[in-house]
């Protein structure tokens, strides 16, 4: 008997006719076993090999030596954070996951094999009181082995809505990795700048507490030796104990931000981190502005969350063609052979049965309750839903790139502000002390000045950070990992 098929359909069966070839003609080999049985419909090709997709500046990928490289420049923690951090491994598990829910629904077009089996062993015993003649007994066995092979050969689409649909989720899983990527990039990224500013602050504040300490000591000096007063000398004082205990606040604060960074990074907070210093210097804005309505496009249309609602749409539809699909005729090659064998106690013989059947099968569903009616409604509403998830993550998008870009301008203004406030706070700061030392000044004016350049220094530090930060979640924004090699 010969069934013709035509289009797509005809294409998938034979495709799958073949690969039956295959698996028969490798059921013997070990290597193919240990390879090609693994994955036959190489669905794990497109699983990334690491937990981040990031183009890593080492060889070895997600395998990093130990201990920390001394010191931990900023791609370093970024590569072990995408790398190692849970958030990260977990959608990485995601797409594993979905890659052989592509898998399974590529085995629909495959047929199905199962063999049965059973033996069985039987006494019997007839006893007839006072015909002793006519008492018998017998020991036997019996054997049956059963062949099924089922082979779906069209199904009006259901079998192809259904890869579609694990196919769009895989996508969808893809998506959310980046999503996740991005999520992961920024705690880091923003942890590590936190920590180097602190780090930064921390130095300034023991500069400002050295000169606060020098001059209490001036202060104290010209007390001894008459020329100053106990007011000079006990606000001098107390400017040295609040420098103190700004310097004890920015080590604790240097301390909690370099465990977070190395909780981010997928290590203990008591990790030693030795980090560089924060580079000072101020870039040019005409090199790294574009216009707003660009880098709102760009969002709009690379963004991956923008990519998994568009995803979650498709398989929302093709859900819908499933749910359609189900209540359609099915067509099935069937075949069985069995072979059963029992003695024949009368003859002291046996006998072997052989059955062979092959055929046609066609399904067609009637009624079910009208549960494909609601299954269809179901799945259209969640056409719907993906399409205001779309629309709501456009938004949401654009409004992440437009607070991104003024805070980056803003951060950009802030650098060329506190620059200049650092400048005139150093020499204000000179002036007073060189006027105090002369006896011109008075001791107001020195600690407002040594106030006013250790207030700079920290401002400066946070603005260098603050734009740093400002700069890489504009870049983020976009969807796209920034770079930072």
């Amino acid at each position: 008997m010969k069934i013709l098929f035509c289009g797509r359909h005809l294409q998938r069966i034979a495709t799958h006719s073949c690969l039956v070839g295959v698996l028969c003609s490798a059921w013997g080999s070990s290597v193919l076993a240990g390879s090609f049985f693994d994955d036959p419909f190489g669905t794990s090709k497109a699983v990334p090999s690491y937990s981040s997709r990031l183009t890593f500046s080492h060889k070895n990928g997600c395998n990093f030596e130990q201990p920390l490289p001394k010191p931990l420049e900023l791609i370093d923690a970024l590569e072990r954070s995408l790398c190692q951090n849970p958030q990260t491994l977990q959608t990485w598990a995601a797409i594993k996951q979905q890659a052989a829910a592509i898998g399974v629904q590529n085995a629909a077009y495959l047929p199905t094999a199962s063999v049965t089996g059973n033996w069985a062993d039987a006494s019997k015993y007839i006893n007839s009181p006072g015909y002793a003649q006519h008492d018998y007994g017998f020991t036997t066995h019996s054997t049956d082995l059963n062949l099924n092979i089922n082979w779906v050969l069209y199904d009006f689409g259901l079998r192809s809505s259904n890869l579609e649909n694990a196919k769009q989720l895989f996508n969808a899983a893809l998506a959310s990795h980046d999503v996740e990527l991005l999520t992961v990039f920024q705690d880091a990224m923003q942890n590590y700048c936190q920590a180097q500013a602190n780090e930064a602050l921390l130095a300034a504040t023991i500069d400002a507490e050295h000169s606060a300490e020098e001059n209490f000591r001036a202060a104290d000096a010209k007390y001894k030796i008459g020329v100053g007063t106990l007011a000079d000398k006990l606000q001098a004082q107390t400017s040295l104990a609040q420098a103190t205990l700004k310097r004890s606040q920015a080590s604790s604060n240097l301390q909690n931000s370099i465990g977070a960074l190395a909780m981010s990074m997928g290590y203990k907070p008591n990790i030693v981190i030795n980090l560089p210093a924060l580079e000072d210097k101020v870039p040019n804005i005409n090199s790294i502005v574009k216009s707003i309505d660009v880098l709102i496009d760009d969002a709009i249309r690379m963004h991956p969350k923008i990519l998994t609602a568009k995803a979650q749409i498709l398989a929302a539809r093709s859900e819908y063609d499933t749910a359609v699909a189900i209540n359609r005729p099915t067509i099935s090659l069937f075949t069985s052979l069995e072979r059963s064998g029992a003695p024949i106690v009368q003859v002291s013989a046996g006998e072997v049965i052989k059955t062979r059947n092959i055929g046609i099968q066609i399904s067609v569903p009637i009624f079910d309750g009208f549960s494909s009616k609601y299954k269809s409604r179901a799945a259209q509403a969640k056409i719907e839903f993906a399409q205001y998830e779309l629309k709501g993550a456009e938004q949401k998008v654009a409004n992440e790139v437009w607070v991104n870009y003024q805070n980056f301008l803003a951060e950009l203004s802030n650098l060329e502000t506190t620059e200049i406030l650092i400048q005139s706070a150093t020499q204000s700061f000179e002036v007073s002390k060189g006027r105090y030392k002369a006896g011109i000044g008075n001791i107001l004016e020195l600690l407002k000045a040594q106030s006013d350049l250790s207030d700079a220094k920290q401002q400066r530090i946070l603005a260098l950070a603050k734009w740093k930060i400002a700069r890489y979640n504009l870049a983020i924004s976009l969807g796209a990992l920034p770079e930072i090699y």
